[in-house]
């Protein structure tokens, strides 16, 4: 369980990266496979950016209120 928990922590690092990168990706794939979505295909790069930019500003302020409470 060790192991498992050591690569979780190396790959990931945070519930909310794991999360929130999942979500983006599954609206990615929303874009790509619903044809009533099909106009937002050329943005497809822009939604990936500003989500991982979300999740990841999301989790760097976290770190940040958390740390400054102690």
């Amino acid at each position: 369980m060790n192991i498992i928990k050591a690569i979780y922590n190396f790959i990931v690092g945070d519930m909310v990266i794991l999360i929130g990168i999942i979500v983006t990706l599954l609206i990615l794939v929303l874009l790509n496979t619903v044809s009533g979505l099909s106009a937002l295909r050329g943005a497809s790069g822009i939604i990936m950016i500003l989500g991982t930019l979300i999740v990841l500003t999301l989790t760097l302020t976290r770190e940040v209120r958390g740390h400054r409470a102690r």
